[in-house]
């Protein structure tokens, strides 16, 4: 077991409702277009599966889709949406699972990379992907960029949400290189809100070009989201793609 937090039923069951907004065609749109297009004919991997967001409707388009997933619970809420044959899912983590065969592209989206949370295990997660991949095979990583230039001297927290349902806030060890995200919810009335939180290990770009070579991969292209649109320093995240030499 890896030190990814565990995704419990409860977050499972509510999951696609919370993230209405990433379900979009507005984001799956571009997404499947840009891992399709990669995997060609071949088949693709997703580290990370969770309920089949992107899975799903990657399988949809026709390519050939697996998944490794550590939460059972969301597993199950997958497969609601697809049957073994049509998507297989092994429960495992994402750093030491085998899954059988060759894939043409293994993915990571929405930040699920920074769910490992030391750095050694995010270097077996890049291994663990190029153990996966077909010579010529491309791992594909979305994650968001540190946003630490908002942190004056003395401060900790810094907000990505505030909006009438919802308060979001990361909170930074700048020493361990993490940081906890905080929700808080609004459920039912009276101003009641739902309080939840996951930790996370942040890396920039540079870091991951490196873990990438310790596991043989070479930096084919960094973009700032999967509409192509160029990366720069002030770009909040980047989806970047490494190949396995032919």
């Amino acid at each position: 077991m890896t030190s990814s937090e565990l995704w419990t039923r409860a977050t499972a069951e509510r999951y696609d409702a919370e993230e209405t907004e990433m379900s979009s065609a507005a984001v799956i749109g571009p997404t499947v277009d840009f891992l399709a297009e990669l995997a060609g004919d071949g088949r693709a991997l997703e580290f990370a599966i969770g309920t089949g967001r992107v899975g799903v409707p990657l399988r949809e388009r026709g390519v050939p889709v697996a998944g490794v997933e550590l939460s059972a619970h969301m597993a199950a809420v997958l497969r609601r949406k697809a049957d073994e044959d049509t998507l297989p899912v092994t429960v495992g983590d994402m750093a030491t699972t085998v899954v059988p065969g060759e894939f043409a592209v293994v993915y990571l989206v929405y930040n699920t990379l920074s769910n490992l949370l030391t750095q050694d295990e995010q270097v077996a997660c890049f291994r663990n992907a190029a153990r996966h991949l077909a010579p010529g095979g491309r791992f594909v990583v979305e994650l968001g960029v540190p946003p630490l230039r908002f942190l004056p001297p003395g401060q900790v927290a810094v907000a990505f949400d505030v909006s009438a349902g919802h308060l979001g806030f990361d909170t930074f060890d700048l020493v361990e290189q993490r940081l906890v995200s905080h929700h808080f919810t609004r459920e039912g009335g009276a101003g009641s809100y739902r309080r939840d939180g996951s930790t996370h290990r942040y890396a920039w770009p540079a870091e991951l070009d490196l873990m990438a070579r310790l596991a043989g991969l070479e930096c084919e292209r960094r973009v700032a989201d999967w509409d192509g649109t160029p990366f720069t320093a002030d770009s909040a995240k980047h989806v970047s793609v490494w190949r396995k030499p032919a």
